[in-house]
């Protein structure tokens, strides 16, 4: 799966309040942002819990070798 830039503006005592907890759950204040925005997204109903599932196990597989010589 991509990953695609986006700018985000964000207010300052938010953003300090991620980084915390970001701190806390030993992630990058990227990856936290990406958590919540994601763990929101599936307890609303907009994806599919086994979507993530997926993109998080694709990520973790290595590529296959005979793929790469199609």
């Amino acid at each position: 799966m991509a990953k695609k830039a986006y700018p985000l503006r964000i207010n300052a005592n938010v953003l300090a309040a991620m980084q915390r907890w970001a701190d806390d759950d030993l992630r990058s204040l990227n990856a936290q942002i990406e958590f919540v925005l994601r763990d929101a997204l599936v307890k609303n109903g907009r994806v599919k819990l086994v979507e993530k599932v997926v993109v998080d196990i694709e990520q973790l597989e290595p590529p296959d070798p005979a793929e790469s010589r199609k």
